[in-house]
């Protein structure tokens, strides 16, 4: 199959623009993981020329969970520009989404450039500046989730948006692999996990990550914010509903999912 990166991308972006699923993205046809990748840089590069900027890197489908629930066998991993990333404890409208579900995570923010086939959990720890509490929205832009590991690489592995909670700690104060997580609906736990559940701990995701867009020539770069993977199952939202949440120990971060 010979792929036009550009019009798959521009595709992918509209899709995002008006909140109308594609059908499938490579119509019907299956890509390699390199071949999702490159179309996603290209997403981006269409993104940064209408003036976002590349600010961090997140990891999805990781834990066993995340892959059950979406029937993927393989992590994803995509790039997070300035515009996926919203403030808490304020309102985030379900018009803005085609199909989302909420997910928790631990957010890395670098001191240092982490890259190279070789990194090891010594050296994220060493590049990591703070850590922060996070909901990660998920949106594919194909219709039903109908994806493959190819498909969800093309779509920024299927990113929505980052809120981020003002609780930073540095790895010191937290053990970042063995907190339990929590997410609440209006107060009513719906999802729990525990962050060991992201590859043993969010710290060696990272080092997963490095290895693994070394392959194309691909860095983390310090200031950029990371997010591992969710540790727990992907919650589907609901409109009208206020979404909050936690890690024992630590703090909670949250917003309300509006209808309008």
């Amino acid at each position: 199959m010979r792929i036009d990166t550009t019009a798959v991308a521009t595709a992918l972006v509209r899709a995002q623009d008006e909140r109308i699923p594609l059908d499938s993205v490579f119509g019907g046809e299956s890509a390699t993981a390199e071949e999702g990748f490159r179309v996603q840089q290209q997403v981006v590069r269409i993104k940064e020329a209408r003036g976002d900027k590349v600010v961090g890197f997140k990891l999805g489908n990781i834990a066993k969970a995340m892959q059950d629930k979406f029937g993927v066998d393989e992590p994803d991993y995509g790039y997070l520009v300035a515009s996926n990333f919203l403030p808490e404890n304020l309102a985030v409208p379900a018009t803005d989404y085609i199909e989302p579900f909420i997910e928790l995570e631990v957010a890395f923010v670098l001191a240092h450039d982490l890259a190279g086939p070789h990194i090891t959990a010594a050296d994220v720890i060493s590049a990591t500046s703070y850590v922060l509490p996070a909901l990660e929205i998920i949106d594919s832009r194909v219709k039903d989730w109908n994806i493959e590991l190819g498909d969800t690489l093309a779509d920024s592995g299927s990113a929505g948006s980052v809120i981020l909670g003002a609780q930073p700690r540095l790895l010191s104060e937290v053990n970042v692999s063995n907190m339990h997580g929590e997410i609440r609906f209006d107060g009513t736990t719906v999802a729990t996990g525990n962050s060991n559940a992201v590859y043993g701990s969010p710290v060696s995701a990272i080092a997963w990550l490095c290895h693994r867009i070394s392959a194309y020539g691909v860095g983390l770069r310090a200031g950029d914010i990371i997010i591992p993977g969710s540790c727990l199952a992907a919650e589907r939202m609901r409109p009208g509903t206020s979404i909050v949440g936690e890690f024992s120990g630590w703090g909670t971060v949250g917003f309300d999912y509006t209808t309008g």
